[in-house]
Protein backbone atom coordinates (compact mmCIF):
# COMPACT_ATOMS: atom_id res chain seq x y z
CA UNK A 1 0.00 0.00 0.00
CA UNK A 2 1.59 3.81 -1.19
CA UNK A 3 0.23 6.76 0.23
CA UNK A 4 -2.07 7.06 -2.56
CA UNK A 5 -3.69 4.01 -2.22
CA UNK A 6 -3.96 4.84 1.85
CA UNK A 7 -5.78 8.15 0.98
CA UNK A 8 -8.31 6.76 -1.21
CA UNK A 9 -8.75 3.91 1.33
CA UNK A 10 -9.41 6.49 4.01
CA UNK A 11 -11.46 8.71 1.75
CA UNK A 12 -14.03 5.86 1.82
CA UNK A 13 -13.54 5.05 5.33
CA UNK A 14 -14.45 8.05 6.83
CA UNK A 15 -17.10 9.10 4.19
CA UNK A 16 -18.87 5.70 5.36
CA UNK A 17 -18.40 6.59 9.08
CA UNK A 18 -19.43 10.63 8.50
CA UNK A 19 -22.75 9.26 6.78
CA UNK A 20 -23.78 7.59 9.57
CA UNK A 21 -23.08 9.87 12.02
CA UNK A 22 -24.81 12.49 10.79
CA UNK A 23 -27.44 9.92 10.18
CA UNK A 24 -27.68 9.70 13.94
CA UNK A 25 -27.61 13.31 14.32
CA UNK A 26 -30.75 13.73 12.42
CA UNK A 27 -32.41 11.29 12.87
CA UNK A 28 -34.47 12.15 15.87
CA UNK A 29 -36.04 14.92 14.19
CA UNK A 30 -38.15 12.34 11.93
CA UNK A 31 -37.88 13.09 9.01
CA UNK A 32 -36.10 9.80 7.16
CA UNK A 33 -38.96 7.63 7.53
CA UNK A 34 -37.12 4.31 7.45
CA UNK A 35 -35.63 2.10 9.70
CA UNK A 36 -31.58 2.08 9.59
CA UNK A 37 -29.11 -0.35 10.69
CA UNK A 38 -26.25 1.44 11.11
CA UNK A 39 -22.39 -0.33 10.51
CA UNK A 40 -20.24 1.63 12.87
CA UNK A 41 -17.85 -0.82 13.70
CA UNK A 42 -18.14 -2.90 10.24
CA UNK A 43 -16.80 -0.18 7.73
CA UNK A 44 -13.53 -1.75 7.46
CA UNK A 45 -15.25 -4.94 5.51
CA UNK A 46 -16.91 -3.60 2.48
CA UNK A 47 -14.47 -0.91 2.02
CA UNK A 48 -11.64 -3.52 1.98
CA UNK A 49 -13.53 -6.21 -0.15
CA UNK A 50 -15.13 -4.06 -3.11
CA UNK A 51 -11.19 -2.26 -2.91
CA UNK A 52 -10.02 -5.94 -4.22
CA UNK A 53 -12.77 -6.95 -6.70
CA UNK A 54 -12.04 -7.07 -10.56
CA UNK A 55 -14.00 -4.07 -12.12
CA UNK A 56 -17.61 -5.50 -13.46
CA UNK A 57 -18.21 -7.53 -10.06
CA UNK A 58 -21.61 -8.31 -9.32
CA UNK A 59 -22.69 -7.18 -5.80
CA UNK A 60 -25.08 -8.39 -3.23
CA UNK A 61 -25.73 -6.80 0.32
CA UNK A 62 -27.94 -7.22 3.00
CA UNK A 63 -30.15 -4.76 5.32
CA UNK A 64 -26.86 -3.28 7.10
CA UNK A 65 -25.94 -1.88 3.66
CA UNK A 66 -25.03 1.71 4.16
CA UNK A 67 -21.13 0.72 4.14
CA UNK A 68 -21.36 -1.02 1.11
CA UNK A 69 -23.03 1.51 -0.90
CA UNK A 70 -21.19 4.07 -0.11
CA UNK A 71 -17.86 1.79 -0.90
CA UNK A 72 -19.26 1.28 -4.23
CA UNK A 73 -20.64 4.52 -5.15
CA UNK A 74 -19.26 6.76 -2.75
CA UNK A 75 -22.65 8.39 -3.74
CA UNK A 76 -24.03 10.70 -0.70
CA UNK A 77 -26.79 12.74 -2.92
CA UNK A 78 -28.19 9.48 -3.93
CA UNK A 79 -27.90 8.17 -0.52
CA UNK A 80 -29.25 10.24 1.49
CA UNK A 81 -32.14 11.09 -1.14
CA UNK A 82 -33.17 7.55 -0.49
CA UNK A 83 -33.26 7.77 3.29
CA UNK A 84 -35.31 10.87 3.17
CA UNK A 85 -37.45 9.74 1.05
CA UNK A 86 -37.24 11.76 -2.14
CA UNK A 87 -37.47 11.38 -5.72
CA UNK A 88 -33.68 12.19 -6.30
CA UNK A 89 -32.66 8.91 -4.84
CA UNK A 90 -31.59 6.06 -6.82
CA UNK A 91 -34.90 4.28 -6.33
CA UNK A 92 -37.04 7.66 -6.61
CA UNK A 93 -37.15 7.29 -2.78
CA UNK A 94 -39.36 3.87 -2.16
CA UNK A 95 -36.56 1.42 -1.20
CA UNK A 96 -35.74 3.54 2.09
CA UNK A 97 -32.44 2.50 4.50
CA UNK A 98 -32.63 -1.37 3.71
CA UNK A 99 -32.93 -1.88 -0.03
CA UNK A 100 -30.41 0.51 -1.68
CA UNK A 101 -28.64 -0.64 -4.93
CA UNK A 102 -26.85 0.84 -8.22
CA UNK A 103 -26.86 -1.91 -10.78
CA UNK A 104 -25.21 0.49 -13.23
CA UNK A 105 -22.02 0.30 -10.39
CA UNK A 106 -22.48 -3.17 -10.16
CA UNK A 107 -24.43 -3.17 -6.29
CA UNK A 108 -27.19 -5.13 -8.19
CA UNK A 109 -29.22 -5.53 -4.88
CA UNK A 110 -29.36 -5.35 -1.26
CA UNK A 111 -32.78 -6.93 0.99
CA UNK A 112 -34.45 -6.62 3.98
CA UNK A 113 -35.02 -10.17 4.36
CA UNK A 114 -32.38 -12.38 5.90
CA UNK A 115 -30.38 -14.34 3.68
CA UNK A 116 -32.60 -13.45 0.31
CA UNK A 117 -29.79 -12.36 -1.62
CA UNK A 118 -27.59 -15.10 -1.48
CA UNK A 119 -29.07 -17.43 -4.24
CA UNK A 120 -29.51 -14.37 -6.24
CA UNK A 121 -25.39 -14.01 -5.83
CA UNK A 122 -25.65 -17.76 -7.22
CA UNK A 123 -27.64 -17.17 -9.89
CA UNK A 124 -25.56 -14.17 -11.19
CA UNK A 125 -22.17 -16.72 -10.66
CA UNK A 126 -24.56 -19.52 -12.45
CA UNK A 127 -24.69 -16.98 -15.52
CA UNK A 128 -21.11 -16.34 -15.43
CA UNK A 129 -20.39 -19.95 -15.77
CA UNK A 130 -23.24 -20.47 -18.11
CA UNK A 131 -22.08 -18.16 -20.43
CA UNK A 132 -17.78 -18.82 -19.99
CA UNK A 133 -17.43 -15.58 -18.51
CA UNK A 134 -14.68 -14.93 -15.85
CA UNK A 135 -16.78 -12.84 -13.89
CA UNK A 136 -17.00 -12.66 -10.31
CA UNK A 137 -19.72 -12.15 -7.70
CA UNK A 138 -19.56 -11.16 -4.52
CA UNK A 139 -22.30 -11.50 -1.60
CA UNK A 140 -22.02 -9.58 1.95
CA UNK A 141 -24.27 -11.26 4.63
CA UNK A 142 -24.50 -11.41 8.55
CA UNK A 143 -23.58 -14.36 10.62
CA UNK A 144 -27.21 -14.57 11.39
CA UNK A 145 -27.82 -15.62 7.79
CA UNK A 146 -25.65 -18.84 8.02
CA UNK A 147 -28.67 -19.77 9.87
CA UNK A 148 -31.19 -19.43 7.35
CA UNK A 149 -31.92 -23.33 4.73
CA UNK A 150 -31.09 -21.10 1.84
CA UNK A 151 -27.66 -19.97 2.58
CA UNK A 152 -26.62 -23.78 2.88
CA UNK A 153 -28.27 -24.82 -0.08
CA UNK A 154 -26.85 -21.75 -1.96
CA UNK A 155 -23.24 -22.79 -0.56
CA UNK A 156 -23.89 -26.35 -1.76
CA UNK A 157 -24.95 -25.42 -5.34
CA UNK A 158 -21.69 -23.17 -5.51
CA UNK A 159 -19.31 -25.81 -4.63
CA UNK A 160 -20.95 -29.04 -6.55
CA UNK A 161 -20.40 -26.23 -9.78
CA UNK A 162 -17.56 -24.34 -8.81
CA UNK A 163 -18.50 -21.26 -9.14
CA UNK A 164 -16.75 -17.46 -8.92
CA UNK A 165 -18.65 -16.38 -5.98
CA UNK A 166 -17.71 -14.37 -2.91
CA UNK A 167 -19.40 -15.30 0.18
CA UNK A 168 -18.40 -12.45 2.40
CA UNK A 169 -19.76 -13.33 6.03
CA UNK A 170 -19.79 -9.65 8.46
CA UNK A 171 -19.69 -11.76 11.40
CA UNK A 172 -20.87 -9.43 14.88
CA UNK A 173 -21.61 -12.32 16.48
CA UNK A 174 -25.19 -11.58 16.98
CA UNK A 175 -28.69 -11.36 15.43
CA UNK A 176 -30.54 -9.02 17.08
CA UNK A 177 -30.00 -9.12 20.31
CA UNK A 178 -28.90 -13.44 20.43
CA UNK A 179 -25.21 -14.18 20.76
CA UNK A 180 -23.94 -16.91 18.47
CA UNK A 181 -23.84 -19.41 21.18
CA UNK A 182 -27.52 -19.37 21.48
CA UNK A 183 -28.34 -20.01 17.71
CA UNK A 184 -25.71 -21.77 16.31
CA UNK A 185 -25.25 -25.42 16.61
CA UNK A 186 -22.25 -25.67 14.72
CA UNK A 187 -18.98 -25.27 16.76
CA UNK A 188 -17.41 -22.64 14.41
CA UNK A 189 -18.09 -20.97 11.41
CA UNK A 190 -15.13 -21.66 10.07
CA UNK A 191 -15.50 -25.60 10.76
CA UNK A 192 -18.77 -25.54 9.47
CA UNK A 193 -17.59 -24.26 6.11
CA UNK A 194 -14.59 -26.11 5.94
CA UNK A 195 -16.16 -29.18 5.02
CA UNK A 196 -17.33 -27.35 1.33
CA UNK A 197 -15.26 -27.85 -1.71
CA UNK A 198 -14.34 -24.01 -1.25
CA UNK A 199 -11.51 -21.58 -0.36
CA UNK A 200 -11.85 -20.72 3.13
CA UNK A 201 -10.38 -17.50 5.02
CA UNK A 202 -10.82 -15.57 8.17
CA UNK A 203 -9.49 -12.07 9.26
CA UNK A 204 -10.04 -9.61 11.96
CA UNK A 205 -13.17 -7.34 10.00
CA UNK A 206 -11.67 -4.11 12.29
CA UNK A 207 -8.55 -4.06 10.64
CA UNK A 208 -8.69 -2.72 7.09
CA UNK A 209 -5.12 -3.74 6.11
CA UNK A 210 -6.03 -7.37 7.15
CA UNK A 211 -9.38 -7.22 5.11
CA UNK A 212 -7.85 -5.94 2.12
CA UNK A 213 -4.58 -8.84 2.28
CA UNK A 214 -7.24 -11.58 3.50
CA UNK A 215 -9.43 -10.36 0.00
CA UNK A 216 -6.82 -9.75 -2.66
CA UNK A 217 -5.59 -13.20 -2.14
CA UNK A 218 -9.02 -14.77 -1.83
CA UNK A 219 -9.86 -13.13 -5.41
CA UNK A 220 -6.66 -14.56 -6.87
CA UNK A 221 -7.43 -18.16 -5.53
CA UNK A 222 -11.35 -18.10 -6.76
CA UNK A 223 -9.38 -17.14 -10.22
CA UNK A 224 -7.01 -18.99 -10.89
CA UNK A 225 -8.88 -22.09 -8.94
CA UNK A 226 -12.44 -21.98 -9.95
CA UNK A 227 -14.17 -22.80 -6.59
CA UNK A 228 -16.56 -20.48 -4.23
CA UNK A 229 -14.38 -18.51 -1.82
CA UNK A 230 -16.07 -17.88 1.65
CA UNK A 231 -14.41 -14.81 3.91
CA UNK A 232 -15.08 -14.77 7.16
CA UNK A 233 -14.63 -11.51 8.48
CA UNK A 234 -15.27 -10.74 12.72
CA UNK A 235 -16.33 -6.92 13.78
CA UNK A 236 -17.98 -5.51 16.90
CA UNK A 237 -21.07 -3.78 16.32
CA UNK A 238 -21.28 -0.30 18.15
CA UNK A 239 -24.93 0.60 17.66
CA UNK A 240 -28.34 -1.19 18.39
CA UNK A 241 -29.62 -3.75 16.28
CA UNK A 242 -31.74 -1.11 14.62
CA UNK A 243 -32.02 2.93 15.62
CA UNK A 244 -29.05 5.41 16.13
CA UNK A 245 -28.62 4.68 19.55
CA UNK A 246 -26.67 2.50 21.53
CA UNK A 247 -28.05 -0.05 23.94
CA UNK A 248 -25.35 -1.65 25.95
CA UNK A 249 -28.16 -0.92 29.07
CA UNK A 250 -30.37 -4.06 27.69
CA UNK A 251 -27.72 -6.11 29.16
CA UNK A 252 -27.39 -8.57 26.75
CA UNK A 253 -23.77 -7.19 25.61
CA UNK A 254 -21.01 -5.57 28.12
CA UNK A 255 -20.08 -1.74 26.99
CA UNK A 256 -16.69 -2.11 25.32
CA UNK A 257 -13.73 -0.29 27.28
CA UNK A 258 -11.73 2.25 25.93
CA UNK A 259 -8.86 0.01 25.15
CA UNK A 260 -11.21 -2.12 23.25
CA UNK A 261 -13.24 0.51 21.35
CA UNK A 262 -9.37 1.44 20.45
CA UNK A 263 -8.54 -1.82 18.86
CA UNK A 264 -12.62 -2.35 17.52
CA UNK A 265 -12.87 0.84 15.68
CA UNK A 266 -11.63 0.63 12.17
CA UNK A 267 -11.54 4.11 11.67
CA UNK A 268 -9.44 4.93 14.55
CA UNK A 269 -6.77 1.96 14.00
CA UNK A 270 -6.29 2.81 10.38
CA UNK A 271 -5.30 6.32 11.35
CA UNK A 272 -2.99 5.44 13.60
CA UNK A 273 -1.49 2.39 11.00
CA UNK A 274 -1.34 5.23 8.06
CA UNK A 275 0.47 8.29 10.31
CA UNK A 276 2.42 5.47 11.94
CA UNK A 277 3.56 4.49 8.24
CA UNK A 278 4.32 8.03 7.20
CA UNK A 279 1.62 7.93 4.79
CA UNK A 280 -0.64 10.93 6.02
CA UNK A 281 -0.31 13.42 8.53
CA UNK A 282 -2.88 14.34 11.16
CA UNK A 283 -3.70 17.80 9.17
CA UNK A 284 -3.99 16.07 6.46
CA UNK A 285 -6.25 13.55 7.94
CA UNK A 286 -8.20 16.56 9.15
CA UNK A 287 -8.43 17.93 5.70
CA UNK A 288 -9.78 14.58 4.56
CA UNK A 289 -12.42 15.05 7.08
CA UNK A 290 -13.58 18.57 6.07
CA UNK A 291 -14.14 17.47 2.78
CA UNK A 292 -16.56 14.61 3.81
CA UNK A 293 -18.03 16.60 6.10
CA UNK A 294 -18.48 19.22 3.45
CA UNK A 295 -20.09 16.96 0.78
CA UNK A 296 -22.23 15.10 3.57
CA UNK A 297 -23.78 18.76 4.20
CA UNK A 298 -24.45 19.32 0.95
CA UNK A 299 -26.12 15.81 0.17
CA UNK A 300 -28.36 16.37 3.46
CA UNK A 301 -29.12 19.84 2.57
CA UNK A 302 -29.86 18.31 -1.25
CA UNK A 303 -32.44 15.87 0.22
CA UNK A 304 -34.32 17.79 2.37
CA UNK A 305 -35.34 20.25 -0.50
CA UNK A 306 -36.02 17.48 -3.15
CA UNK A 307 -39.36 16.36 -3.52
CA UNK A 308 -41.31 13.53 -2.43
CA UNK A 309 -42.48 11.10 -5.19
CA UNK A 310 -46.05 11.49 -6.51
CA UNK A 311 -48.96 9.13 -5.99
CA UNK A 312 -48.30 7.77 -9.73
CA UNK A 313 -45.15 6.82 -8.74
CA UNK A 314 -46.70 4.01 -6.49
CA UNK A 315 -47.07 1.22 -9.30
CA UNK A 316 -44.56 2.37 -11.05
CA UNK A 317 -41.05 0.26 -10.73
CA UNK A 318 -42.60 -2.91 -9.20
CA UNK A 319 -42.00 -6.37 -11.00
CA UNK A 320 -44.54 -8.73 -9.20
Amino acid sequence: MDKEEALSLYRKLILTRRAEEKIREEYGKDEMKTPVHLGIGGEAIPVGVCHCLPKGTSIFGTYRNHALYLAVTEDTDGFFAELYGKTTGPAKGKAGSMHLSAPQQGLMATSAVVGTTIPLAVGAALAHAYRKSDGVVAVFFGDGAMEEGVFWESLNFACLRRLRILFVCEDNDLAIHALAAQRQGFRSIAEAVGGFRCHLASSDGSDLRAVISTARHMVQLVSEQPAPGFLHFTYFRFLEHVGPGEDFDAGYRPRPTPEEIERLDPVCRFEREICAKGWLTDEMLVREQQKVDQQIHRSVDSAQKARFPDATELYTDVIS
